[in-house]
């Protein structure tokens, strides 16, 4: 016990501190202004993390990521355009609430229901992720095959469109092949450039995928202006606010871990489940959609819960839960960590302080929240084109700083054409990001364990765990169908 504790120790440092405090409040900034997700802003500045310390770093872009989630719910409050897809349906109840002069109070009741649902989900991640490692140390090549697999079946059948999402997840998958084949070591698709000899590199990849795409997107639209800012008073919300929306908070910060553990969902999907829960089991249904501050707390719980939930599967397995978590993954692959059940045998000290940060950054959102709520229309007045050339200089500095290669910058750029141009027509980038690291995961168990067996099938798949996931995975695939065929009934 006196082992672990000591490893929260180094949290302390005020160096440390500040990483996390500066974090959260970029993430807070980034996520408040529309257009720009926490995805960008992690995938933004995993590089500066590179020589910093794993603890340091990897909590600071836990806090961008906690932060960036949170600040959503500031301009879908105040301008009816929520910051982040995850806080989309905060509109339906905070923007009413702006309305009605009660911005101060819809903003505090997003602030403690967020800081409320992570640190639910962030002591079901202290408790829980421990258990599942020492499960998944049982893992063999099958399961963990067929584990990556149910991964890459559930990004398919969730990004809204299961076409476009399959198409996404399969151009993931067809992208990670590129280089060294991981058995024999063949060189794969790689056109004679030896800089692609180990594959794309991931984290000019992220960049160009997620924070040049936001770029080029914002390049569209910078004539256009973003509304009216609401006023903002007040700041806590009545004891008959929080009573009312109790069962809300509760109920979403529940829904919001559990959507967090399951791989590849995300924010977005959790927030709507909840405030459906809510509208579906409130005693005043009729007042969500009219400014109910359950309809705030529903929402902003469930979303920030995902935060810590979706750390639950890629810490104790290495499977991502939502699309942040898969390009945290490449903060924790630069800093020398592969995530899952490994490390936390080699490394106890990173994961405890991964725990432990998680519950600081938590804190650092509900003060710099609060703090916050008087001057939060300031924040979205920040000069766009400013913003747009402060990313692009970024995006260059981090892809080229990580390794001095100039192949990275042409990642980069690629990738960015890419994001943009599967932004603009609907296809999922999240399913190809996960796909880029689930792919190869899959690929070299499944070659690893039929080598194992002789290439005798049966003997792969009869494990029970293999069984177990292979099953979700047909279950998952079959979902879609049978809710669409259930649904063409219904309107029959």
């Amino acid at each position: 016990m006196m082992e672990y504790l000591s490893y929260l120790l180094p949290l302390f440092h005020p160096d440390v501190l500040w990483a996390i405090a500066l974090g959260t409040l970029g993430g807070i900034v980034i996520g408040a202004l529309p257009g720009l997700t926490a995805t960008m802003g992690v995938a933004l500045l995993i590089p500066l993390t590179f020589g910093m310390a794993p603890v340091m770093g990897i909590n600071m872009l836990i806090g961008i990521y906690i932060g960036g989630i949170y600040g959503g719910c500031i301009s879908a409050i105040l301008l009816r355009t929520p910051g982040t897809p995850a806080s989309a349906a905060t509109v339906l109840d905070g923007y009413p609430m702006a309305q009605k002069g009660e911005a101060g109070k819809a903003l505090g009741m997003a602030t403690i229901a967020s800081a409320v649902g992570t640190l639910f989900a962030s002591i079901v991640l202290a408790t829980l992720a421990p258990q599942l490692a020492t499960v998944a140390l049982k893992f063999g090549a099958p399961e963990y095959f067929a584990l990556s697999l149910f991964g890459l079946t559930i990004i398919a059948s969730l990004s809204g469109d299961l076409l476009k999402g399959a198409i996404s997840g399969c151009l993931g998958v067809l992208i990670s092949c590129v280089g060294a084949d991981p058995i024999s070591g063949v060189l794969r698709y790689t056109f004679g450039v030896s800089g692609f000899a180990s594959g794309f590199s991931f984290t000019p990849a992220l960049i160009g995928l997620f924070a040049l795409s936001e770029v080029f997107t914002q390049l569209e639209h910078l004539g256009r202006s973003d509304g009216t800012v609401a006023k903002v008073s007040g700041r806590w919300p009545s004891g008959r606010d929080m009573r009312e929306s109790a069962n809300a908070l509760v109920r979403g910060s529940i829904i919001g871990t559990i959507i967090g553990i399951i791989p590849g969902t995300g924010s977005g999907t959790a927030s709507w489940i909840s405030y459906n829960e809510a509208r579906r089991t409130s005693k005043k249904p009729h007042l969500f959609g009219t400014g109910y501050a359950p309809g705030v707390a529903a929402t902003e719980s469930a979303n920030n819960a995902v935060c810590a939930g979706a750390l639950i599967p890629l810490l104790a397995l290495g499977i991502p839960g939502d699309v942040v978590t898969a390009v945290l993954m490449g903060g924790l692959m630069i800093q020398g960590l592969a995530p899952g059940p490994m490390l936390f045998q080699s490394r106890p000290d990173v994961i405890v302080g991964i725990f432990g940060g998680t519950f600081i950054a938590t804190l650092f959102m509900f003060i710099f929240g609060m703090l916050l709520i008087p001057i939060a229309s300031k924040i979205l007045l920040v000069p766009r084109r400013i913003l747009t050339m402060s990313i692009v200089v970024f995006c260059f500095i981090g892809s080229f700083a990580i390794n001095l290669n100039p192949v990275d910058l042409y990642t980069m750029v690629g990738f960015g054409i890419l994001g943009w141009g599967m932004q603009k027509y609907g296809f999922s980038q999240a399913a190809l990001c996960i796909a880029l690291i689930l792919g190869p995961l899959a690929e070299a168990n499944l070659r690893r364990g039929l080598l194992q067996t002789g290439d005798d099938v049966l003997a792969f798949v009869s494990g029970p765990i293999t069984l177990l996931f292979l099953g979700l995975s047909i279950v998952s695939l079959a979902l879609p169908f049978i809710q669409a065929r259930r649904a063409k009934t219904s309107a029959a």
